[in-house]
């Protein structure tokens, strides 16, 4: 077994213990996948990520982030957690941007103080969500189909189907039933309210559904949809969290040229060494 840097990063929050967790091992080179898989399972957390040297002569660094049950061609906040981490290991990177690949592409983030934000990825599938499957959804949100404003597949890599509710107190009501989709679920809060929407994200385990405290893939998946389609204007802050006791909040803004970016606060909870 050999010792390796490792960092545990709380992100889309300044504030320790109140964003969502994600677990960094800052030398990955030379584990397979096996073993960072089973890493991954024991850390037990929504995300755990593998820094390896990059293959592309673009990049800084290359990633590998895998759940506690498999790997993901890309994810929001451990895309932030990870060059949070790795800012940290490499004080004498110059530069307001950092380039990070991953198995979904070269990833540009770009830092503004202590705020780091991406580049939201293109969608893999943005298309309307069919009424059959609308008709579902209601049924797994515990809620009427009325209830549903629009819903949309926003998938950039996990797999999103974006909802959108009538306002943020019907986001915070949800009790959602297990079912194999990933959901994110958005509403909009009154108008001259710091955050502009109400964010919760589901994912199916087992017989329940899990809630993740705080998902920058969702926000950027639903960004670009509510964004193009005027339901909001950048920049705006997501709230995310709430319901499981956390505070986060999402930083969105829009470029001239169409570019999303979704930023937040990170800072490092624990660090140290893992055996490996």
């Amino acid at each position: 077994m050999t010792s390796r840097p490792f960092a545990q990063v709380d992100v889309f929050s300044a504030v320790p213990y109140r964003g969502n967790p994600v677990a960094v091992v800052l030398d990955g080179d030379g584990l397979t996948t096996e073993q960072m898989q089973r890493i991954a399972n024991w850390t037990n957390l929504s995300e755990t990520t593998f820094v390896l040297p990059p293959t592309s002569p673009a990049a800084d660094y290359r990633v590998r982030i895998f759940t506690t049950a498999e790997e993901l061609p890309f994810a929001g906040h451990p895309t932030i957690g990870t060059c949070h981490a790795w800012l940290a290991r490499n004080p004498r990177h110059t530069g307001d941007t950092v380039v990070q690949e991953c198995e979904a592409g070269l990833i540009t983030l770009r830092r503004t103080g202590d705020r780091l934000a991406f580049a939201a990825p293109p969608l893999i599938r943005d298309e309307p969500v069919d009424e059959e499957l609308q008709a579902r959804i209601a049924r797994i949100l515990g809620i009427e189909r009325a209830g549903i404003r629009d819903a949309r597949w926003i998938d950039n890599g996990p797999g999103w189907v974006g909802v959108l509710l009538e306002d943020a107190k019907a986001v915070l009501a949800v009790a959602p039933n297990a079912e194999e989709l990933k959901l994110g679920i958005v509403g909009p809060y009154p108008e001259g309210t710091p955050e502009a929407v109400e964010v919760r994200a589901f994912f199916p385990a087992g017989r329940t559904s899990f809630e993740d405290p705080v998902t920058g893939s969702l926000n950027a998946g639903l960004g670009l949809w509510l964004l193009r389609t005027g339901r909001l204007r950048a920049p705006y802050v997501a709230s995310q969290g709430t319901a499981v006791g956390r505070a986060g909040r999402v930083h969105v803004d829009q470029d001239a040229d169409g570019t999303v970016w979704v930023g937040g606060d990170a800072v490092t909870c624990v660090r140290g060494e893992v055996e490996i």
